[in-house]
């Protein structure tokens, strides 16, 4: 199941981050890598809820996940 991020969305980050103008071919790259980041951050997260024996996934585990 593949989820999709918005062009939108991305392009908004790209603007807050400072970029005046954003190519569609950026835009398409940067859902690639913000999508392979989530879903390893997000194994991670569920990997550290199962080791302290919890089915939920909680804030702290993305947080543990991400640093």
């Amino acid at each position: 199941m593949e989820e999709e991020i918005g062009d939108y969305t991305i392009y908004k980050l790209f603007k807050k981050a400072g970029a005046k103008r954003v190519s569609k071919e950026a835009i398409e790259e940067m859902k690639k890598v913000v999508i392979e980041i989530c879903e390893k951050i997000g194994r991670n997260a569920i990997e550290l809820a199962r080791h302290a024996k919890r089915k939920t996934v909680k804030e702290e585990d993305i947080v543990l996940a991400a640093s």
